[in-house]
């Protein structure tokens, strides 16, 4: 598991409040029953954490955690 996956996963689960049990790499974050407001939350989040801009970045209830990763990470390697 990467950094990057690991500190997605706590942000899901400390800021969020998704259970740890209920993370796989697969799930989306629909199933994870993140609202359109969670989502935001996430992206700020994230945008944050990472020092990224998410703005233009297609993160949608049907992305997938491993989805989240990957969008960080080539978001990351390019700025």
């Amino acid at each position: 598991m990467s950094s990057t996956h690991e500190r997605v996963d706590l942000l899901l689960t400390e800021e969020l409040g998704v259970p740890r049990g209920a993370l796989a790499p697969d799930v989306s974050l629909e199933t994870l029953r993140l609202d359109s407001l969670a989502l935001e939350e996430l992206r700020f989040l994230a945008e944050e954490r990472f020092d990224i801009d998410l703005a233009d970045a297609a993160m949608t209830p049907r992305s997938t955690v491993s989805e989240l990763v990957s969008l960080i990470e080539r978001q990351v390697s390019a700025a």
